[in-house]
């Protein structure tokens, strides 16, 4: 098999901190950091000139992305993130009082609140339902399906966040529909991790093109299944309020800046310039074996997720590390350590959340496991 080597030259990032963190904010490469800059510059020559032409464009863009993500362009529309996705679902989605939404514990908090959110809005309830973090695809499915009485919607990962694991979402999305339920899935990191991550027959998808295609930042998807499309409506009230189309309703919302969007698409361009097929197969293996490096420094372990994310791992922390200070642990690990990790928590115990891309190698995870210890 062909070996590809780390391409740190193709982002800006400071190459004295080991960037060990890429599924929360993701790293923009410098191509696409040039288009934006651009196209930024262009605007600013003469604004006026540049609205007139941000439709034209933000077709070009939206139809690129839904290519890519393999659907159908007339159902994909852009958002900014996949909160906001899920949070237009859910506002589009009948929910009778006294119904139930149904979550996972393994939901991202937004997500979670804009469910409670809902919830509340149409006197329905939320039910969060317990899944280990070893559950195989069948044990899901069975936890899940136990705890759809009464239910309207089932929100569910297609990757979590906090843990890592995949969802067996085609599985659980014929459960539901077969009960006469709504299925909104959470493919926040799916892009670049998952093939075709919205063919599964949900009523609402919605994913991040910020984290693993390396887009920049507030550039999303929301994937709507046909029978939804004329319902759903963008979060905030402009001009393309009242387009009878689904994709361009969403485009123009006021004087947001487009430029993510419209830049989206040269990230897609670096991925495959990356041989992202084999470099994605490739950095599963590094995140296999870091995560081992550092586990083994820590005299703790990887968590055994049954279906981890291709480029995510957990590393459990020892139990004294106190979870309710993760973001002053993280910042003094910026500090002191110069790394960027995350740490997350989950049925009582805490991980950090290692999650690699082409610009990571052996190395970083090395240094990681010789600094950490002391602050742990």
């Amino acid at each position: 098999m062909t070996v590809l080597s780390p391409r740190p030259d193709l982002w800006t990032l400071d190459p004295d901190v080991l960037h060990l963190n890429h599924g929360s904010y993701g790293g923009v490469p410098r191509r696409t950091q040039d288009l934006m800059a651009a196209l930024r510059a262009e605007t600013e020559a003469n604004p006026m000139l540049w609205f007139r032409s941000v439709a034209d464009r933000l077709t070009a863009s939206r139809l690129e992305l839904a290519s890519y993500l393999e659907t159908d362009p007339a159902g994909f529309a852009l958002v900014p993130n996949a909160s906001a996705g899920v949070t237009a679902a859910l506002a589009t989605l009948p929910i009778p009082a006294g119904s139930r939404i149904v979550l996972t514990n393994h939901a991202y908090g937004a997500v979670r609140y804009a469910a409670e959110r809902a919830a509340r809005a149409r006197q329905a309830e939320v039910v969060v339902v317990d899944v280990p973090l070893e559950a195989d695809d069948e044990s899901v499915v069975a936890i899940v399906s136990a705890a759809l009485d009464q239910a309207s919607v089932l929100v569910v990962d297609q990757i979590s966040s906090a843990t890592a694991m995949v969802f067996p979402i085609a599985a659980l999305v014929a459960e539901c529909h077969a009960r006469g339920i709504a299925v909104v899935v959470d493919g926040a990191h799916a892009p670049g991790l998952i093939d075709a991550p919205a063919a599964d027959g949900a009523d609402f998808w919605t994913g991040n093109f910020h984290k693993w295609p390396a887009a920049p930042r507030a550039t999303a998807g929301l994937v709507v299944a046909e029978k939804w499309r004329t319902a759903t409506l963008p979060l905030i009230v402009s001009w393309s309020e009242y387009d009878e189309r689904l994709p361009e309703r969403f485009d123009m919302q006021g004087t947001y800046d487009y430029v993510p969007w419209i830049a989206a698409p040269e990230s897609l361009r670096v991925l495959h310039d990356l041989q992202w097929p084999v470099r994605r197969s490739q950095l599963t293996a590094l995140v296999e074996e870091g995560a081992r490096v550092v586990a083994k420094a820590l005299g703790t372990g990887v968590a055994g997720v049954a279906r981890p994310a291709a480029t995510m791992r957990l590393v459990e922390v020892p139990s004294t590390v106190d979870l309710t200070a993760g973001e002053a642990f993280k910042q003094r690990v910026s500090r002191e350590l110069k790394a960027e990790i995350t740490l997350t928590g989950f049925d009582g115990r805490g991980f950090i959340r290692l999650s690699a891309h082409a610009y990571n190698s052996l190395r970083d995870y090395e240094l990681l496991a010789e600094r950490l210890p002391g602050v742990l």
